[in-house]
């Protein structure tokens, strides 16, 4: 494989490997957006960018990059009819948008009969670092590469919420029986047989914890750990918070059908409240202060990238 690569100028492994990042700024191409509506999306966005592109030039200024290529573009998803490059924050609204990708790659010809398993485990888009480097490289150069993040507080009690106050046959048995085995005294035989019940309190305890007794998990990983925005220049950021103009925005930008709009509905769980300021607060109750500023300092740097307000 590297010896096409050497026939290009400069690898592309060699360019991240040894670049003081962030890369320049380019501009986005409106070309295809029509109507003026989108003006004030458009001047937001303009403001996220230079705001994140600004922060990565300060806070990047003497870091050189240690991470292979493969791992940095693990979370990006492809759609190559429209040249779209996704990196999935999960709680972000991450359902709907891949509901569309698989609408704009013909794979369905609507958003809205596309199961949440059929979503999640239908293996029916692909990753970018399942390509070779070349492939990579071309489309991160090409590409317009987007990605929509949350508040991180209420993408994490979203999380919570989601993972654990709901039946699930992955993260009881694999998380929460390991979460109430170190964290809660005196459990009992069926909470430890199930690890059903987890509480918010002891989910933050293994959040926070250095020596987890279970590894990391996407829908709690950090932005910045998930996609590398100082690192991977994305030409568009959405947020969950305007996440339909955002994203409809988008969608023109790229030129998708303009019968083709972001979902509305919930995923899943749909008669439950939304996870909102309000519900967070409830939630935060539960901790100590120590706990709540140790967990505001765990997402501290998805805060400062995406201008979130400290809660």
């Amino acid at each position: 494989q590297l010896s096409d690569q050497q026939k290009m100028s400069e690898s592309p492994l060699s360019q991240f490997r040894g670049a003081y990042l962030p890369p320049a700024l380019h501009p986005l191409n409106k070309m295809l957006v029509k109507g003026g509506k989108w003006k004030d999306v458009d001047s937001t966005q303009e403001k996220r960018r230079s705001f994140l592109h600004d922060f990565c030039k300060k806070y990047n200024s003497r870091k050189k990059l240690r991470t292979h290529l493969t791992h940095l573009v693990s979370r990006i998803y492809v759609e190559d009819r429209h040249k779209v490059l996704y990196c999935e924050v999960p709680k972000a609204g991450c359902s709907n948008w891949k509901r569309v990708l698989m609408v704009l790659n013909g794979l369905a010809a609507s958003a809205h009969n596309i199961s949440h398993d059929d979503v999640h485990y239908g293996k029916h888009l692909r990753k970018l670092d399942s390509y070779d480097l070349k492939g990579i490289y071309a489309r991160l150069n090409t590409y317009t590469k987007t990605i929509f993040v949350r508040d991180p507080m209420e993408r994490l009690v979203s999380a919570f919420r989601d993972k654990f106050e709901h039946p699930n046959s992955y993260y009881h048995p694999v998380f929460g029986k390991a979460i109430i085995k170190k964290y809660r005294h005196n459990a009992n035989e069926e909470a430890l047989k199930t690890g059903s019940g987890v509480k918010f309190k002891e989910f933050i305890q293994y959040l926070l914890d250095s020596h987890r007794p279970v590894g990391m998990d996407i829908h709690w990983e950090q932005v910045s750990k998930l996609c590398y925005p100082c690192l991977i220049n994305y030409d568009f950021i959405g947020k969950f918070e305007t996440l339909e103009e955002d994203a409809n925005y988008f969608l023109q930008l790229v030129g998708a059908p303009a019968e083709l709009k972001f979902p509305k509905f919930k995923d899943r769980h749909s008669s439950d409240e939304r996870t909102s300021a309000e519900v967070v607060r409830q939630y935060l109750k539960e901790l100590s202060k120590e706990e709540r500023q140790l967990t505001y300092d765990f997402y501290y740097l998805d805060y400062l990238m995406f201008n979130y307000t400290s809660p």
